[in-house]
């Protein structure tokens, strides 16, 4: 994904904000009309791509690094779940190379996590981002 992509297309900045969210653990499988909406109101906002990211990242991080004897969380159901890191990345930005260092970070949790006794996760269900980010 590449997250430098011009802010004045707002149809593939949508679908670049989208695509990143499905990608993430714990997320739908679609997003849903609200989700949408969302997208589009950061694409109003002007909203940085790779802000948006790193709040994805950083968010799913925060999640999957939670202490094993806290209740586990539900799934994530609405890309509004992560407006308020995104609020916090807007005000404190982060590094430029922030986002490389969020990707390789939730990639080595979330093998690490994988146990080799798992099953394949159910039809529709996801565990992990694609190999490509």
């Amino acid at each position: 994904m590449n997250a430098s992509l011009p802010h004045s297309d707002g149809p593939d900045f949508i679908s670049a904000v989208l695509t990143l969210y499905l990608g993430l653990p714990e997320t739908p499988v679609r997003p849903s009309a609200q989700d949408r909406r969302h997208a589009r109101q950061l694409y109003d906002r002007n909203v940085p791509l790779r802000v948006i990211e790193s709040a994805f990242l950083l968010a799913s991080l925060r999640r999957l690094v939670r202490p094993a004897d806290l209740p586990p969380l539900t799934p994530i159901r609405s890309l509004a779940y992560f407006q308020p890191v995104i609020e916090e990345l807007l005000a404190n930005p982060a590094p430029d190379n922030y986002v490389e260092y969020l990707r390789l970070k939730l990639q080595h949790i979330a093998r690490t996590k994988a146990s080799p006794t798992d099953q394949s996760p159910a039809v529709g269900q996801k565990t992990t981002f694609s190999d490509g980010r």
